[in-house]
């Protein structure tokens, strides 16, 4: 079922982008926790209007090896190059879904976790000072599964998550929000394809779940080929500054493309 529906979404994405350039490499989005495809939906347009394909993933936020396998599957139905771009969590999903995948060129990552083999997202966003999150949350949802699902309370989702995005659409995105699961945050990365691949990263200075000095850190340890800090910009930076973001995403393309 998990491959059906990662070739339905394939062929629904080649489909819509039928006008894209042949010679363009093909952008996969995977958005983080508390969001949905459409936060990358500024990001997409610009890419779209520039040319590239693009595949804005569903992601599953059950688990890095369950989330980053369904990634895989998508990024294995593609015979283009890729540029792999992760928000947040999604950030710890490219990490482990590029590895082995030839069509990938580069990774960029916005807002996001970028662990080590033996890391984890919880634990790198509480290494450095500055997150807010945990007080902003519901009390978690208890699964059938045994597990639990994690919301940001409505009430605290401007301010915690996307302070520089107008209120009024917050409020339509906090009633929307995808939850994750609880020890998805707290899951052991066992690949770290940032180690392989050419990285981009770009986040706001003003980001409350991840602070910025730790998406410095992971950025530096990652080498990162152009690092863009904006001031001010909240966790959301996709839906505040889609501008800034598709420019580095098209900056890694091209640059991987020559």
């Amino acid at each position: 079922m998990k491959t059906l529906l990662a070739a339905l979404a394939i062929a629904g994405a080649s489909f819509g982008n039928a006008y894209a350039q042949a010679d363009k490499p093909t952008i996969v989005l995977v958005h983080g926790a508390f969001a949905d495809s459409s936060s990358w939906n500024g990001v997409v347009k610009i890419l779209e209007k520039d040319g590239y394909p693009v595949v804005a993933v569903a992601n599953p936020l059950r688990g890095v090896k369950n989330d980053a396998g369904y990634v895989a599957d998508i990024l294995g139905s593609i015979k283009s190059p890729v540029v792999l771009v992760g928000h947040s969590y999604g950030g710890s999903v490219i990490s482990e879904a590029a590895e082995g995948h030839a069509n990938v060129k580069a990774l960029v990552y916005v807002a996001a976790f970028a662990p080590d083999a033996g890391e984890t997202a919880a634990q790198l966003a509480a290494q450095y000072p500055g997150s807010t999150l945990g007080p902003a949350l519901s009390p978690p949802v208890s699964l059938s599964s045994g597990g639990k699902d994690l919301y940001i309370r409505q009430d605290r989702f401007h301010g915690q998550f996307a302070a520089d995005v107008p209120e009024a659409e917050t409020r339509l995105m906090a009633a929307a929000q995808r939850p994750i699961e609880e020890a998805a945050l707290n899951e052991i990365q066992t690949e770290a394809a940032w180690k392989e691949f050419p990285t981009w990263f770009i986040y706001g200075a003003g980001d409350k779940n991840i602070p910025a000095e730790a998406s410095a850190f992971m950025a530096a340890r990652a080498r990162s080929r152009d690092t863009v800090v904006i001031k001010g910009a909240s966790h959301l930076v996709m839906v505040s500054h889609p501008e800034a973001v598709a420019r580095l995403i098209e900056k890694a393309a091209k640059e991987t493309s020559r």
